[in-house]
């Protein structure tokens, strides 16, 4: 897994001129780096200064269209939890050449995630010192909690996001993370979109952008 290196398409902050923090996106299974960067654009105009950089998943997707970070073939809990723990990381050394490119921290670093994203993002982001400034989740899930307390690193601010009538991955995904997070320490916001199925609206997007752009003006 060391072998694999990843990149994807990136925007620089809107304002020009040097990034003064780094936004991170990993996309949900099926899909690759282009899905989320088009969320660039609406997030630059809250944070000017932030870069944006959303990578493809190092595998082809199980279905045989777009990308995924770690097969679903099995869906065994241990079986999805260490192939997720096998692909850390790779994404870590993606965002420390990024950090570095950009000259930035660790703390100016912001995880988003959509869907199996967002369980990469929940894993790596406590796992991960120090701390980045703050993690935003979309219809995900939380893996690994059960070792969760005793490899935790890291407590930045989640949001989580999730679609109410999501059928892909059932909205109790979201309580059940938000509950295990808290339970370690964990400062976690969550909203639920009415009639939003497997997906983000536009309400999601404003409530993200909003958590993100004070999360970074704080760190």
């Amino acid at each position: 897994m060391d072998a694999f290196t990843i990149s994807g398409p990136r925007v620089p902050p809107a304002a020009g001129g040097e990034a003064r923090s780094l936004i991170v996106l990993l996309h949900g299974w099926g899909a690759d780096g282009n899905d989320l960067i088009s969320l660039a654009p609406h997030w630059g105009q809250l944070m000017p200064d932030a870069a944006f950089a959303s990578p493809h998943a190092p595998f082809p997707c199980d279905t045989g269209y777009g990308r995924q970070w770690f097969s679903l073939d099995d869906r065994t809990p241990a079986i999805l939890v260490a192939r997720l723990k096998a692909v850390v990381p790779v994404v870590n050394t993606f965002i420390e050449a990024e950090l570095a490119a950009l000259g930035l921290g660790p703390e100016r670093l912001a995880l988003i995630g959509f869907s199996q994203g967002t369980m990469l993002s929940l894993y790596l982001a406590p796992r991960r010192a120090p701390a980045c400034a703050a993690v935003l989740g979309y219809s995900g899930a939380l893996l690994g909690a059960e070792t969760l307390s005793a490899e935790v690193e890291a407590r930045p601010p989640v949001m989580l996001v999730h679609g109410e009538a999501d059928p892909m991955v059932p909205s109790a995904s979201m309580v059940q993370a938000k509950s295990s997070l808290e339970a370690v320490g964990f400062k976690v916001e969550s909203h639920l979109r009415p009639g939003l199925g497997h997906g983000i609206d536009p309400e999601g997007i404003a409530l993200g952008g909003r958590f993100l752009a004070e999360a970074l003006a704080n760190a």
